[in-house]
């Protein structure tokens, strides 16, 4: 086994899952950071192109390739989310319901930040008393 690869398997891992939690959550830390939206489309976009598409994730080849290097057991043909998340994080057949929950907790985020984004503001913002700078 090579350290170094298995070190990036472990790190593909994290970065997988990370995206996918930002895929589901991003739009909603857009309402906060409102820039940040144009990041959580290209994100979910791709994550639409991979499911309708069936197209192999950058990150899942990765993983597959530094397995290898590593002299671990492949990842099964159905990749990432089919090995770590499906039947472990929720029933095997819940997949299909579970792509629509997170299409509509995007759509759910994105109607929001427009709604939000439509508000009028104050001309002046308040602060409170202690937060005023001189």
């Amino acid at each position: 086994m090579y350290q170094g690869a298995v070190a990036l398997v472990a790190l593909t891992v994290v970065v997988h899952v990370a995206f996918l939690c930002y895929l589901v959550v991003g739009g909603f830390l857009a309402l906060r950071w409102r820039r940040t939206i144009w990041l959580h489309i290209v994100a979910a976009l791709w994550g639409i192109a991979i499911t309708t598409q069936h197209l192999d994730c950058p990150l899942t080849w990765l993983e597959r390739w530094s397995r290898a290097r590593a002299g671990m057991a492949p990842l099964p043909p159905a990749g990432f989310i089919a090995h770590y998340l499906t039947g472990v994080l929720y029933p095997a057949g819940w997949a299909a319901a579970l792509q629509v929950v997170v299409f509509g907790l995007v759509t759910a985020s994105w109607v929001l930040y427009a709604w939000r984004g439509w508000q009028p503001t104050d001309a002046k913002p308040s602060h409170p008393a202690g937060d005023q700078l001189h």
